[in-house]
């Protein structure tokens, strides 16, 4: 690793300070001002404060507690930059309590039935039926359930929720069957359809196990590429389109993806100005060498109807354009790492940095 820049403990230094963070499946640069976000967040603080102050008041005066604030704007669909944190969060994660019982990793699916919308009229339902069938899987299987899940859509509207994790074997102490059995059973029940002939199809088809994608998932980056593969593939991308009935305010899905049991496991260290900008540029360059790409829809006029149509087209995936800043996912962090740390100070540097930070050429005088 780059070497690291040492302070004295307890203080927090004014200005910018550039940072590398390597996690299990990712490389990042930084340069942030610590004490300028400290501030901020003591604002931020005092806001909170004076705003839960008017609350208490308004209910002492009025013996009421007032409404909470109506949201801004309703979510339609996945957002980039939720992807993008999905992404990195993933990247990061240390799967080695998932992995460490020797299990098989498996994709589990959660859908509804046909009449969806009768038992789950909003997103907070959802999350709620998620959070039941966790705890009724702690006291099935006598352990916690960690995985990575994302929230979908079909063509016909219905949420559905892909589970990355690793199925228990044996048999529930619980009930005593096997955990694909359970599953079906749990799920059913937690629904909780009304109609008897609708609750009995859910059953028999809510749920799905699939060893082979789980098997896919052989490092961080994998893991992170099938959770966002729908985002590449046109076919696919109405998956995260929110349906009409979930688009009024305080109905919307809410959060498209969540972590459970997992915590990361990334180390950051401080470097100075010259290895944090050589570090970026060579993080810059083997990103822009994996030639990534998206797709993307242009718009075409027809200069004689005035006609707008939508041709596709593929678009080259810029990283790390911020001033050599940003973070890349790679299939092993601490590798990566040592590749940068090798080629940014034992290799000559073609450029030096300035001041402000820029590139300027060597003189071969000097």
């Amino acid at each position: 690793m780059l070497p690291a820049v040492r302070e004295e403990p307890g203080t927090l230094a004014e200005g910018p300070r550039w940072e590398l963070t390597v996690g299990p499946g990712i490389f990042a640069v930084a340069c942030r001002d610590w004490a300028r976000r400290e501030r901020t967040e003591e604002r931020a603080r005092s806001a909170r404060v004076k705003d839960v102050d008017s609350a208490v008041a308004a209910f002492v005066a009025t013996g009421e507690w007032p409404e909470p604030p109506t949201p801004r704007t309703t979510i339609t669909c996945w957002s980039r930059k939720s992807r993008a944190n999905m992404v990195r969060r993933l990247c990061e994660l240390d799967y080695t309590p998932l992995y460490a019982s020797g299990r098989l990793p498996a994709m589990v699916t959660l859908t509804y039935p046909g009449d969806w919308l009768t038992v789950v009229p909003t997103g907070a339902v959802l999350k709620r039926h998620m959070k039941a069938l966790r705890k009724r899987y702690a006291r099935a299987w006598g352990e916690e359930w960690r995985c990575v899940w994302k929230l979908e859509f079909q063509r016909r509207g219905a949420p559905h929720v892909h589970m990355l994790c690793t199925p228990p074997h044996g048999t529930a102490r619980t009930t005593g069957e096997r955990f694909a059995v359970w599953l079906s059973r749990s799920w059913a029940e937690v629904v909780d359809h009304p109609d008897p002939e609708q609750r009995r199809r859910h059953q028999r088809a809510g749920t799905a196990l699939d060893y082979a994608d789980g098997l896919r998932a052989t490092d961080p980056r994998r893991v992170a590429a099938y959770f966002t593969k729908h985002g590449l593939m046109a076919a696919k991308e109405y998956q995260h389109d929110v349906p009409p009935e979930w688009s009024d305010p305080g109905t919307g899905p809410g959060r498209f993806w969540g972590v459970w049991n997992l915590s990361r496991a990334t180390r950051t260290v401080r470097v100075s100005p010259e290895h944090g900008i050589r570090a970026g540029r060579i993080a810059r360059r083997w990103a822009k060498a994996q030639h990534r790409t998206r797709q993307t829809w242009r718009p075409r006029v027809d200069q004689a109807t005035g006609r707008i149509r939508h041709r596709r087209s593929r678009t080259r995936v810029r990283l790390m354009t911020h001033g050599n800043r940003g973070w890349i996912a790679v299939n092993s962090g601490p590798s990566f790492a040592a590749a940068v740390a090798h080629w940014a100070i034992a290799v000559p540097a073609p450029y030096a940095v300035n001041r402000n930070e820029e590139r300027v050429e060597t003189s071969l005088a000097n």
